[in-house]
Parts: C-alpha cells; structure tokens; sequence
C-alpha cells in the first residue's frame, strides 16, 4: 500500500468534486477532500453517490495561507484537484471581493504551500470557458485570448496565470483545465440548467408556477460532468503538464436547452416562462463554443453525452423525485 496513489480534491462537497471523489475511489486512489468547515457543509453530494464513508475530510479556507499550508502538510497527496471558490458567475458581480480571494488568491496559496513544502505533487486547476469571454461564433482552443466579461471570469484568468507562472518559475507539475459548461443532477438550482429543469418538473404537478429567467438567448456548450472529471484525472497523468479545453464541440441556445426540457415534461414552454430584465447580468457572454480537439489527440478523452443527452438525464433524475 506504500505506493497508493492519494488524491485531495480541495472543494470535494461539490458537483465536480463529488464525481471526481468516486472516479479517483474506482481507480484505487485513497482521497482525502476539502470543504471550507466540515461540520456545517452539506455533503449530500457524496450521500448520494454511496462514497461519504470511503473519503476523509477536512476543513480547509482556501483564502487563509496557514490553513492550506496545514492541510498540504498533513496529507502530502500526490495529486491535488483545485475545485473550490466561487462557483456563480451571476453572484460574483455582486461579490466580487469572494470571487478574486477564493479563486486567484485561493490558488495562489495552493500552489505557494506546494512550492514551501517541497511537494512532488501534481496539481490540477479548475478553469472556465468564462475567461474567453464571447467567442462570437468562433471555437475557441488552447491558444484563443481569454477576454473576461465578469469578476469570476477575471478571477479564473488570474488563476490560470498564477498556474502557468508557478509551473514555468519552479518546475511544478501544475496544469489547468479550461472547462465549458458541465452539468447533472447534483448541480444547484442556482445554476440556470438546474433551475429549468426542476421548475418544468414542478409544473408538470402544479401548472400556475412560473419560470421567471433572465437572458435566454445565449448559447453555451453544455457537457456531462462525469464525463469531465476524467479529463482532469488524464491531465495529471501526462508525462509533462499542459492546458486543456474540455467541452463537447457542440454549441446550443439556453432557448434549446428550455424547449427541450419542457417537451420531456410534455409542456410548451411559452406558457411557463416569464423573461425578467432584473435577472439579466450586467455583462454576460452571449456565444460560447469550444474546440476541444487537443484533448482528443493527446488525452484520448472525448465527452460521451451531449446537450440532448444531459437534458434528458437531468430531466429523468428530477421525474424520479416527483
């Protein structure tokens, strides 16, 4: 057992984290997890996945350098999964202070306890299709300038940076996955995907509930979420480390995204949704696409399930709850 691989996946309460939990669990790993205060996070995510019992946790606030420093000391993993910090687009317009402590400078104290302690450890870092910015109908790869349109999306640009600088500087294997949109049943109804499809459900029992959104013609290209936490795992697995898109290569309108998860609920969704400008961001990204053709070549990853196939799952997980 000496030679067990050992996984610590800072933020593992989460969507992500809780997948990546049970992929890493499946391939021998021992994982430990983060959450910012173990005895008040919900963990509800890794309930639901059966592995609540098979993960060790910790508390940990990725903003405070002595609390990561002590965390990366006591466990010393060989691989470190960076999924933390703010995760809303939407709610770091209105605290954008949160989004740059716990995203850029959260990294930062990661990547800095690496470099102190001397650590031979892999590090993976969380990044988002945000920092592009609006991609007006171009794919964007590896090499496309990121242009961020929001404080989270600046706040993952600087992450991302402060990656590359660490690798470059102190030859530590770090990387970042450049993530487009992944969803499922364990996101939040904070999330706008979520939000539709758990409505839609609840209007199919009770047809005076309204879906009040925001700006519906946007396009994003929407992924799996177990699909991707394998991309991140293929990352760390490289000979030498390198940044990655990951995304399915398909491109669709959140207009798509509502009709076809009303049509699952046999419902017209013209009826049921009201559009609020007060919901509407300050400044959004209207087209996001992805190439994500690096991954095939050199990961041999490609995502399995598309918009279609993620509507459909999600919208199953919340029929079997009615």
């Amino acid at each position: 057992m000496a030679n067990k691989q050992t996984a610590l996946i800072v933020g593992i309460t989460g969507q992500d984290g809780s997948y990546l939990a049970k992929f890493l669990l499946g391939k021998g790993y021992q994982v430990f997890g983060t959450t910012r205060d173990v005895f008040s996070s919900s963990q509800t995510n890794l309930q639901q996945l059966g592995i609540l019992d098979q993960v060790t946790l910790a508390s940990m606030a990725v903003e405070d350098f002595r609390s990561v420093l002590s965390v990366l000391q006591k466990f010393q993993p060989t691989e470190i999964y960076n999924l933390s910090g703010q995760t809303s687009v939407g709610l770091s317009f209105e605290r954008p202070v949160e989004a740059i402590e716990s995203i850029a400078i959260g990294t930062l104290n990661l990547l800095e306890a690496i470099r102190f302690l001397k650590l031979a450890t892999r590090f993976y870092n969380a990044g988002s299709s945000e920092c592009f910015g609006d991609t007006k109908g171009d794919k964007a790869n590896e090499l496309t300038p990121f242009l961020p349109k929001s404080p989270y999306a600046v706040a993952k640009v600087t992450a991302a940076g402060l990656v590359n600088n660490y690798q470059e500087s102190y030859d530590i294997f770090a990387c970042t996955g450049i993530l487009f949109n992944h969803e499922s049943p364990l996101r939040s109804e904070r999330f706008v995907t979520q939000k539709i499809i758990q409505t839609a459900a609840r209007i199919k029992k009770n047809p005076e509930i309204k879906l009040h959104l925001g700006n519906v013609d946007i396009c994003r290209d929407w992924g799996w979420a177990p699909d991707y936490v394998e991309a991140m795992w293929k990352m760390l697995q490289l000979d030498h480390p390198q940044n990655f898109v990951i995304a399915t290569g398909r491109t669709a309108s959140l207009t798509y995204f509502i009709e076809q998860a009303f049509s699952f609920f046999e419902l017209a969704w013209n009826d049921h949704v009201m559009i609020e400008g007060a919901l509407k961001r300050p400044s959004d990204v209207q087209y996001g696409a992805a190439d994500p053709s690096k991954a095939s070549q050199i990961l041999g990853w490609k995502a399995t399930h598309d918009v279609d196939d993620v509507i459909q799952l999600m919208c199953e997980a919340a029929q079997s709850t009615l």
